[in-house]
């Protein structure tokens, strides 16, 4: 389950980096497919090297908790940073979970 829900986040990275990009921002697809790329490859790594994996995964998510937190607090607008904001802590929550289990 937990793959799913980490694929789904890189998806909607990915997906965001395209919108980021036709709202004009390169910044936003550059950093967006980066992420996305670096999750999904997170969680296809997870199944290699389990640690590895997912040590990426909340590596990544971590920074954008801190990057989309920051933004959150200079706009005060949910969409997009504080939709980010929660599902990239949600990714971080359940990253470190299976990392402290294992």
């Amino acid at each position: 389950m937990a793959k799913i829900i980490l694929s789904l986040y890189g998806i909607i990275l990915l997906v965001g980096a395209f919108i980021g990009w036709k709202a004009g921002s390169k910044v936003s697809l550059m950093m967006g497919l980066i992420s996305g790329v670096l999750v999904l490859f997170g969680v296809y790594y997870s199944g290699i090297k389990l640690v590895c994996g997912y040590g990426l995964i909340a590596l990544t998510s971590g920074v954008l908790v801190v990057t989309f937190l920051m933004r959150f607090l200079q706009t005060h607008k949910f969409m997009p940073s504080g939709m980010l904001l929660v599902l990239s802590l949600l990714a971080l929550i359940i990253s470190l979970k299976i990392l402290l289990t294992k």
